[in-house]
C-alpha cells in the first residue's frame, strides 16, 4: 500500500525558515497533482500549497501567498514546501497528498491514505 512520508518539520523562530518533503515509495508523483495540507488542532486539514503533474501550474492558499513555495523533483520523486518567513500562525501539523486527476485550482481531493504528517512550530 502506498504511504506518504513527510519531514522537515521543527520548531523555529518567527521569520525563520523550513523545507518540508513528502515522498511516496512505490508511487509516482510525476503525473499527479500533489498537495501540501495543514490542521491546526480541532480543525480540519486546509490546502496550503498545490503543484501539478508537470510542476508548471501551481495554487498557493492566500495566507501563504508569497511566502511558501511548492516544488517538484521527479528523479527524487519527492514534493517540497518551501516555507520562509514563517509566522507563529503558520504552527501546525503538514501533511501531502496526492490526486491523479487534479486539474488545476484551489481544491485537491485527496485519493492516498494520509501520512503521519509533520509538525511545524513557530515561536514568536
Amino acid at each position: 500500500q502506498v504511504q506518504l512520508v513527510e519531514s522537515g518539520g521543527g520548531l523555529v523562530q518567527a521569520g525563520g525558515s523550513l523545507r518540508l518533503s513528502c515522498g511516496a515509495p512505490g508511487m509516482s508523483f510525476r503525473s499527479d497533482g500533489v498537495g501540501w495540507f495543514r490542521q491546526y488542532p480541532g480543525k480540519e486539514r486546509e490546502v496550503v500549497a498545490i503543484i501539478n503533474g508537470s510542476g508548471r501550474t501551481t495554487y498557493s492558499a492566500d495566507s501563504v501567498k508569497g511566502r511558501f513555495a511548492i516544488s517538484i523533483d521527479d528523479a527524487k520523486n519527492t514534493v517540497y514546501l518551501q516555507m520562509n518567513n514563517l509566522k507563529p500562525e503558520d504552527t501546525a501539523v503538514y501533511y501531502c497528498n496526492a490526486n491523479p486527476y487534479y486539474d488545476g485550482g484551489p481544491m485537491l481531493e485527496p485519493t492516498v491514505p494520509w501520512g503521519q504528517g509533520t509538525q511545524v512550530t513557530v515561536s514568536s
